[in-house]
């Protein structure tokens, strides 16, 4: 039986479609109308659905499209663009990104994955929420330096005070979320016992990284993004740089790292050591996030929480 595979461009109010074998085409709304007609196009036998994550865009469409049961199969934007090169395909758009997809799928033969219970992606939802309101939190702060009108100040003053009430609602709701499932509260205080590692980056972790706890070390830092990927041809080495993996992860990891420097003496070895070495502080930096990593992955594997002998 030949396979079906279906490859989907996503944009926030468009969803260009594109099957194999066949080369069928469509369009649908990024809407609950517009998913609702393409569950209906797809029909049964599927093997793999194909797209990149987009921001919040491609959230409601994952969702739905695992609960009707479809295998999916969420690429990293970097691999699909270097696939998109080795075809030779100059033109940009949204059809032709979902043809793309399509055979992406079909000729590397990528396997499809579960993308997490409800819970988890219910919290990832409001992770990313939180993480939207705090960038309006920052540019409605940078811009009360600057407005001079009363009644522009006044307004900009209710925004900050409008996000501020959101924020504490959403918090609410992740210890809320968290506190009712009793396997993600285990692990949100193993997390929490890790100097630096505060409520919400617990959350965003378990979120963003749900296979935490299930991998060897070198596959948690490679996921996220922080293995140092090594540069070498012949005689010529150059310098190694991190690249790809979840970028969220690592933002999340920024600031506890900034914190364990003043509150884990063997992480801030690792950071004066690196530095002492005449590394750039950026690339130290870079290694105590690796190795807060590490320690929540082999912490979470364990089932134990953090003690002051540890690393």
């Amino acid at each position: 039986m030949t396979e079906i595979i279906i490859g989907i461009d996503i944009s926030k109010g468009r969803l260009d479609v594109h099957r194999l074998p066949d080369g069928e085409r469509a369009a649908f709304d990024n809407d609950k109308a517009g998913l609702k007609r393409l569950i209906h196009w797809l029909g049964p036998d599927v093997r793999r659905v194909v797209f990149e994550p987009t921001g919040r865009y491609h959230l409601t469409l994952e969702r739905r499209l695992a609960e009707a049961g479809y295998p999916l199969v969420k690429v990293n934007p970097r691999h699909a663009k270097r696939f998109g090169e080795a075809l030779g395909t100059r033109a940009k758009t949204d059809r032709g990104d979902a043809m793309m997809l399509a055979r992406m799928g079909m000729a590397l033969q990528l396997e499809p994955r579960p993308i997490g219970a409800k819970t988890l992606r219910d919290l990832n939802e409001m992770i990313s929420a939180r993480r939207a309101l705090v960038k309006d939190r920052t540019a409605a702060k940078n811009r009360a330096k600057g407005i001079g009108l009363a009644i522009l100040r006044r307004q900009n003053a209710d925004r900050l005070k409008r996000i501020d009430t959101d924020l504490k609602a959403i918090d609410a709701a992740i210890a809320e979320l968290i506190a009712a499932d009793k396997m993600l509260s285990a692990q949100h205080a193993i997390l929490l016992s890790i100097p630096g590692i505060s409520t919400v980056t617990a959350a965003a972790l378990m979120a963003q990284m749900p296979e935490l706890g299930a991998l060897d070390q070198r596959a948690a830092a490679s996921l996220a993004g922080l293995a140092p990927m090594t540069r070498q041809s012949g005689q010529w080495r150059g310098r190694a740089f991190i690249q790809g993996g979840r970028a969220l992860v690592r933002e999340a990891l920024y600031m506890p790292a900034l914190v364990a420097l003043r509150f884990n003496p063997d992480l801030k070895a690792v950071y004066d050591r690196l530095r002492a070495a005449g590394k750039p502080a950026k690339l130290a930096i870079t290694a105590v996030m690796r190795k807060l990593l590490i320690l929540a992955n082999a912490l979470l594997r364990d089932n134990r929480k953090w003690t002051p002998t540890m690393p």
